[in-house]
């Protein structure tokens, strides 16, 4: 059983409270806390997600967008960025130390581990609430830390010698583990996890995707409502190219490889977040002084 009433698992949502896959997968896969579902006041289907949900929090869109960057001009607020912001003075509202931020759309929640160095096994979690207890801890014990996330199955694109491999990435997506003594701000109306994990690393701000554990999602731009209106209205192109303007410096646009290509954001990490070097090159030390022949100054 869920034994931290300072947590909560807030999912956020839009015009589809008959297809909030997220909550039968969360008690699927062995969370027995509380799920607050998270709505904002422009929603025209609240009355139906008050009828299917035990707990319901409707937020005012219109004063978050009155304090937050979109980056850009437009009028149309079908947008998570803003639900993502508000999140915070919920769970401060609701008496919360800690929440994760989820989407609608999970299907899945997995451990994950390397079978060689191409793929990769996995198996579903059973008990989320140690997983996520878990996580939390960790997330506790590292002050410095702004969020710690789940990864997601595009996070393991080529294996051991790809990006995604076990090892522990500098993002946050999707499943925002999140202090409200530790807050930051999401900035740009779409693409607004890469904006922040980018542009707020490059400040440095401190996010975490650990590899061990993963969600899975619907289909991208599969379903109606949420997000997925704005994204056909504005085509992947603009979506990445929010990144861009945030963190030109070391975000570009390229063309995601697969069955069917499609214009995506690249991040260039060496440029983006600070570079920790080794103990041993610090001034003063023999090997800085020396060297040992090795011009290696690798960034952890």
């Amino acid at each position: 059983m869920w034994k931290r009433p300072d947590f909560a698992a807030l999912v956020l949502t839009h015009g589809r409270a008959d297809r909030v896959l997220t909550v039968p997968a969360l008690r699927k896969h062995g969370y027995s806390g509380r799920i607050v579902i998270v709505c904002d006041n422009e929603d025209k289907t609240l009355a139906e997600y008050r009828s299917r949900f035990p707990e319901v929090v409707v937020f005012d869109k219109a004063a978050v967008a009155a304090q937050v960057d979109e980056g850009d001009n437009f009028t149309d607020r079908r947008a998570i960025l803003y639900a993502r912001n508000a999140a915070f003075q919920v769970a401060r509202d609701l008496g919360l130390r800690y929440f994760i931020e989820l989407d609608d759309d999970y299907r899945r929640f997995m451990h994950r581990r390397a079978a060689d160095g191409l793929t990769y096994l996995d198996a579903p979690i059973r008990d989320l609430d140690a997983v996520w207890t878990a996580m939390l801890e960790y997330f506790e014990s590292c002050p410095r830390l702004h969020s710690v996330a789940m990864a997601q199955t595009g996070d393991y694109m080529g294996g051991e010698q790809g990006t995604g491999w076990l090892r522990p990435g500098r993002k946050a997506m999707n499943s925002f583990i999140c202090d409200v003594q530790r807050p930051f701000e999401f900035f740009g109306r779409v693409n607004e996890d890469v904006n922040t994990y980018t542009n707020g690393g490059a400040r440095g701000l401190l996010f975490l995707t650990t590899k061990h554990v993963a969600l899975q999602q619907q289909v991208s731009q599969s379903r109606a409502g949420g997000m997925t209106e704005l994204y056909l209205a504005s085509g992947t192109y603009v979506k990445s190219f929010y990144s861009v303007m945030y963190q030109p410096s070391s975000v570009r646009i390229f063309m995601f490889p697969g069955p069917n290509p499609r214009l995506h954001h690249e991040v260039e990490w060496r440029d983006t977040v600070p570079v920790i070097l080794e103990e041993r090159w610090k001034k003063g030390t023999r090997s800085a002084q020396h060297g040992n022949g090795s011009n290696e100054t690798r960034a952890r």
